[in-house]
C-alpha cells in the first residue's frame, strides 16, 4: 500500500515533556525521502534530533529501507521507526520524528516506546491507496469518426486520457479489463481499427479504512 500521492501531514507527541513531532510523507524515491529528511532538519534547527526512516520501492529490485537515530542511543529511534513502517505495510513513505528534549530523561526503552508511538500515530491518521497497473492502448482514427466513437467509449466506461489530432486522430485509451476495451473498439469500429499497446500507467485506489478506526 502506498500514502496517496502528494501526501504529507505532521502529528505531535508529548512524553514527560519532550516534544515529538511527525512527519509522515509520500516519498517514491530515495532522493524525495532524503529531501524530506532535510526539509525537516531546515524547518526546526532548534530540534536536537531529527530522526527518521523510510522505505521505498525500486522497480525490478528490493526496496530500499533506511533509518538513522540521529543522535539518539543507538537502537532507539530509526530502527524502531522503521519497524512501524514496515508492520504498518505501507511502502514509497518516510517519517521524520524531531524531538525537542523536554529535560527528563526516557532512557532506552521510554525512547523506543516515543518514538514507535509517534510513528503509529501517524500512520493511524494516515489515508491509504492501493497502486493498480493498468495497460494503455491507442486507437487512431479518422477525424470524421474520432468525435463520435470518443464519445461511445466514454459511454461504455473506458477511460479516453488523450486525443491528439495529426493527419489522424490518436486517441489515448486505458480499463481495468483489457479484454472488454478490445472488444468494445472492435464493435464500435466494426473491425475496421485496432488499439495498440502503448505502455502502462498506475492508478491509485482507495483503501477503505478499517472498521472502527
Amino acid at each position: 500500500m502506498w500514502l496517496p500521492s502528494g501526501f504529507q501531514s505532521h502529528s505531535e507527541l508529548l512524553v514527560r515533556h519532550s516534544r515529538f513531532l511527525t512527519l509522515l510523507a509520500r516519498t517514491d524515491d530515495e532522493e524525495a525521502a532524503r529531501a524530506a529528511v532535510a526539509g525537516e532538519r531546515k524547518r526546526f534547527p532548534d530540534a536536537r534530533h531529527h530522526c527518521s526512516a523510510f522505505i521505498v520501492e525500486v522497480p525490478g529490485a528490493q526496496p530500499v529501507e533506511r533509518s538513522s537515530d540521529d543522535g539518539e542511543p543507538a537502537g532507539t529511534a530509526g530502527t524502531p521507526m522503521l519497524e512501524v513502517l514496515r508492520g504498518s505495510g505501507v511502502t514509497n513513505a518516510t517519517v521524520v520524528v524531531t524531538r525537542w528534549f523536554g529535560g527528563v530523561k526516557l532512557g532506552t526503552g521510554g525512547l523506543v516506546r516515543a518514538y514507535s508511538d509517534a510513528v503509529e500515530g501517524a500512520l493511524a491518521a494516515a489515508p491509504r491507496v492501493r497502486p493498480l497497473r493498468r495497460s494503455l492502448f491507442t486507437l487512431t482514427l479518422d477525424h470524421a469518426d474520432a468525435g463520435r466513437i470518443q464519445s461511445e467509449l466514454l459511454a461504455r466506461g473506458v477511460e479516453v486520457l488523450d486525443v491528439a489530432y495529426a493527419d489522424r486522430a490518436t486517441l489515448t485509451l486505458s480499463n481495468d479489463d483489457d479484454a472488454a476495451l478490445l472488444d468494445v473498439v472492435a464493435h464500435l469500429t466494426r473491425g475496421g481499427a485496432s488499439p495498440s499497446p502503448a505502455g502502462t500507467r498506475v492508478i491509485e485506489v482507495p483503501v477503505p479504512a478499517p472498521a472502527g478506526s
